[in-house]
């Protein structure tokens, strides 16, 4: 399987994703620059965090009519399966790929540090070998990572199963202290409704190695890994 990480100016969590994919057995990755505008000859698609076109205007929303992302997005709505991780999440929003928007934190600070997520469903490829309920140690680092969606589109992400990882404390019970951003109701990922298009805050890829004292976030690259190649 070959995936294709996608490279933005401004991106900064390229090398980070390309190793830590590198790292699953059998797993092939490469770069893709943005002004590419095919993606053929990959199984997957993988837009990392950073801070792309320097994030100005809006997080994500310059990276949205870059080239590369018509491409993205056709291959998206054929099925291929997509990850956005931080302004990768930020990007899929921007280009209408998942619902909802990342707004400023509600502190209006920039965050770095760990966070406990917790799988609510095991109906995706992202989340299907993760116990739901599990809290897993898992890095953020964004100023714009408060996710909001109205009522409507809430309602249906609840009803749809697309919500993937809600913040949690390291018991895995939800409150407000373990909320970082803000973010509506505790929401730290989701997909779109035919659930091949996956995005979410913290960051898997810095959590993905010994060498880094957590190992939490191969769980989720080894969940969505094992769930395509099976």
């Amino acid at each position: 399987m070959k995936f294709a990480v996608i490279q933005f100016p401004g991106s900064n969590c390229d090398q980070d994703c390309l190793a830590a994919l590198k790292g699953l057995e059998g797993a092939q990755a490469s770069y893709v620059w943005h002004k590419t505008t095919s993606l053929n000859g990959y199984d997957a698609i993988v837009i990392p965090g950073g801070f792309s076109y320097g994030d100005y205007l809006r997080c994500g929303a310059i990276a949205r009519f870059s080239p590369i992302m018509k491409a993205v997005v056709e291959k998206a709505h054929a099925g291929m399966l997509v990850i956005g991780v931080c302004n990768g999440f930020q990007i899929l929003c921007e280009a209408g790929l998942l619902p909802g928007a990342l707004l400023h934190n509600v502190h209006h600070q920039f965050i770095c540090k760990n966070t406990f997520i917790r799988a609510e469903n095991n109906d995706t490829l992202l989340t299907a070998s993760i116990p739901k309920g599990k809290p897993l140690k898992i890095p953020i680092a964004h100023g714009e990572g408060n996710f909001y969606a109205d009522d409507t589109t809430m309602k249906k992400l609840n009803e749809n199963g697309q919500i993937l990882f809600r913040y949690c404390d390291e018991s895995g019970a939800i409150n407000p202290q373990a909320n970082p951003n803000g973010t509506t109701d505790f929401i730290a990922g989701n997909c779109n409704e035919a659930k091949n298009v996956f995005g979410m805050m913290p960051h898997p890829e810095r959590a993905a190695d010994p060498v880094l004292g957590n190992t939490d976030g191969k769980i989720i690259l080894e969940s969505f890994y094992s769930m395509v190649k099976a």
